[in-house]
């Protein structure tokens, strides 16, 4: 196989840096963006494997055309986003959420992803050979809320929008588009599950979780599948987490 080459968004820990480690392995090159330029060195020191760090603003249409830029600069091509940048925000009740906290959400999980991925595009679409990959991280918030968590849940719901809208416009371009909805895995992010967390009766219940690896396996081979082929829609989830069913 060629040297694949991935531009991977917050990067400096949980999934993205499990994605990293993981594509790494499996011989891709990395460039690692994020907002803060010491987690990207901290995860670039386990790749071993050529690696650029490029401290980024998602929110910025400047920043992500630099990282873009940047990435072509290092290795003449991107052959995959793994679109990963996001933040839960405060879980307050709707009533109590300040505007500018619901658009620092909107900014960084649906704005944030949708420069990121017109960069992307843009690069798939002009490279000689043409194409590429662009996985997007939904969430089980994606199909479902958690209480008190409106702003994340309203652009996990549009990320699906954005990802049937990229897979459309990219056909013609071998640009093919999926998108990992996760459940659980086991990150700084989700620290709070194994004391508990508001259930929607109310009730405050410890959740299991899974190993973050095993997400990052499952984005390995989504992101290695020829052009001709596309994992759309992947759920990966703790077992036992309450979302099948009735609770």
């Amino acid at each position: 196989m060629p040297q694949q080459i991935a531009v991977v968004t917050g990067a400096g820990s949980g999934v993205g840096r499990a994605v990293a480690v993981e594509l790494a392995a499996a011989g891709w090159r990395l460039v690692l963006a994020g907002r803060r330029a010491e987690p990207l060195r901290e995860t670039a020191h386990l790749l071993g494997t050529p690696t650029a760090v490029v401290p980024t603003d998602v929110t910025d249409p400047a920043a992500v055309d630099a990282l873009f830029a940047g990435a072509v600069e290092r290795f003449g091509r991107v052959d995959l986003l793994f679109n990963n940048a996001g933040t839960f925000g405060a879980a307050v009740p709707v009533e109590d959420l300040e505007v500018e906290a619901w658009r620092a959400v909107v900014d960084l999980n649906l704005t944030g992803a949708f420069l990121c991925a017109r960069a992307a595009f843009r690069q798939m679409k002009a490279q000689d050979p043409q194409g590429g990959r662009i996985i997007n991280n939904g969430s089980i918030s994606a199909h479902v809320p958690r209480p008190n968590s409106i702003a994340y849940t309203a652009t996990k719901h549009a990320v699906t929008g954005l990802t049937k809208s990229l897979s459309l416009d990219g056909r013609p371009y071998r640009i093919a588009c999926g998108q990992i909805d996760i459940g659980n895995a086991a990150t700084d992010m989700t620290a709070a599950m194994s004391t508990g967390v508001r259930q929607a009766d109310g009730r405050i219940a410890v959740e299991p979780t899974m190993d973050v690896a095993d997400v990052a396996r499952t984005v390995r081979h989504m992101a290695e599948l020829p052009l001709e082929a596309n994992v759309q829609f992947a759920t990966v989830m703790a077992t036992a987490m309450p979302y099948v069913g009735r609770g």
